[in-house]
Parts: C-alpha cells; sequence; structure tokens
C-alpha cells in the first residue's frame, strides 16, 4: 500500500474489517465533515494506516488514536511520525482503560461489526463527545438517519434521536477504499444535543424502544405487554400517552417515545 510516496506493507485483517483509505482530498473533507478546528481534542476509533489520523492531526488541537490491531505500529510510526499532535494508543476503544479528555469529538472509519455497540456507547456512556463523525456502510448510515414509519427505521435510529441529531454528509463509493469492500459507505454525522429530556425520561424511553422493536411485527399493545404487566396495563400507558391502542412502534418518533414513557413514570 502507497501513501505519501511511502510502500507499506499492510496485512489487511479481515477479522478487524480493515478497510483504508489514501484520497487526500476525501480525508480533508471527512475532518471537514467533523467540524474540527485548531481549538478541538479529537478522538480517533480506529487508525489504521493513519491517513486519516493525519488529515485531523492538521485541523485539531490534538488526536489520541486508538486502534486495536498491534501489527499497526511501524505503519503508524511512519504515517504520523513528527506529528507532535497525535497519541496512538493500541487497545480496543470498548475496553479502553483511561477517561478522555473532555471536550472532545469522535471522527472514526468504522467496521460494520463494531458500528452500533461502539455508537451507542458514545451515545449512553458517561463520556459523551460533542459529536460524532462516523464513515459506515451506507445502509447502516441510512439506518441511523432514517424517518419513523420507513423500512430503514429501527431501534438504533430511535435511541439515537433521544439524544442527538445525525445527518448523511457524503456518500463514499467502494472504489475509495484499500482493500475496496463489497458495499458503499456514507459519513454521518451525529450531533449531540440537550432535548429537554430528563435522565429518567431516557431511560424508560429506551426500555420501551427495545421492547418495540424487539417484536416489530406486532402492534405496540403487544410488544409492550411484558414491560407493563399485561396488555392492559401497556394499554393504559399508550392511551395516556395520547396514541390508539393499535398504534404500532415503527411508526412512533424519539418525541413520542419519550411521551409513553412519561405516561409511565
Amino acid at each position: 500500500m502507497i501513501i505519501d510516496g511511502n510502500y507499506y506493507n499492510i496485512n489487511f485483517n479481515k477479522r478487524f474489517g480493515q478497510n483504508f483509505i489514501t484520497d487526500k482530498n476525501l480525508l480533508a473533507a471527512i475532518a471537514e465533515d467533523a467540524g474540527v478546528t485548531k481549538e478541538d481534542t479529537v478522538v480517533e476509533i480506529g487508525a489504521g494506516a493513519g491517513t486519516l489520523t493525519a488529515a485531523l492531526s492538521d485541523r485539531a488541537k490534538s488526536v489520541i488514536a486508538y486502534e486495536i490491531d498491534d501489527n499497526l505500529r511501524p505503519v503508524l510510526a511512519g504515517t504520523l511520525g513528527g506529528r507532535e499532535n497525535v497519541r496512538v494508543v493500541f487497545e480496543d476503544f470498548l475496553k479502553k482503560s483511561e477517561a478522555l479528555p473532555r471536550p472532545f469529538k469522535v471522527v472514526a472509519n468504522l467496521p460494520y461489526y463494531v458500528t452500533t455497540p461502539i455508537v451507542m456507547r458514545l451515545l449512553e456512556g458517561e463520556e459523551r463527545p460533542e459529536s460524532v463523525t462516523v464513515m459506515v456502510q451506507k445502509e447502516v448510515a441510512e439506518r441511523l438517519t432514517a424517518a419513523a414509519g420507513t423500512a430503514e427505521y429501527g431501534a438504533i435510529t430511535v435511541s439515537l434521536a433521544l439524544v442527538a441529531d445525525a445527518e448523511i454528509t457524503r456518500i463514499v463509493g467502494r472504489q475509495c477504499f484499500v482493500p475496496p469492500p463489497n458495499v458503499d459507505s456514507a459519513v454521518v454525522k451525529i450531533t449531540l444535543r440537550d432535548k429537554g429530556y430528563t435522565s429518567e425520561e431516557i431511560a424508560l424511553a429506551r426500555k420501551i424502544v427495545r421492547a418495540a422493536f424487539n417484536m416489530r411485527r406486532k402492534t405496540l399493545s403487544n410488544a409492550l405487554a411484558p414491560l407493563f404487566g399485561g396488555k392492559d396495563g401497556a394499554n393504559k400507558v399508550i392511551e395516556k400517552a395520547g396514541f390508539p391502542v393499535t398504534v404500532r412502534g415503527e411508526t412512533l418518533s424519539a418525541a413520542d417515545y419519550v411521551a409513553l414513557a412519561r405516561a409511565a413514570l
């Protein structure tokens, strides 16, 4: 793999879903999408070959880059050598041992298998970033930004919308990666916001969301029956929130789920 005119012998690890980007214009555009400035500390999840790390380094005050593959040490030493505002941590981000400096922004090129756990960790954990800009499979990006009532709309869409707003900033073709994956990708920017909900309301709303989407083909009344002591209890909550008992969970917005939580509290 050639980066900045230098050749690096990289054994791509399928277990970690490794697909790297070398196009400098695209890398700069992703950093721009993330809104990175010289005042920002950026946490990158999955440094890979360091190409995105370098683009972030050009714009940020500092970059903390997590990389799970220890075999990439020599590659990252070459691509990031001399960049004093970059620190690479060879550790699984989901098992990290140190606290993150606040405030911070997250930027990542995420493999499919860790997209959901990492996004939910960032949205629900104690260490919450200002924003999360991630490169993910296009279909995952569509799920994160889906509208209620569409086929792509799911539990992660609602859970995200309880605390953040998300938008697709660009579509990235598979030909932009080395090695090229089998699908196209997209960049999603997630901006965390205080939407006026209490932590108690959000916690219960998430439980209701999980129950609703675990039984997606059933009416909300049937799906919530185990959560509220039976179908009669579920119907009381649904009606108190202002919805008909025949409503289906996939048609409700994040605000609607908060209404259900408030009716149950």
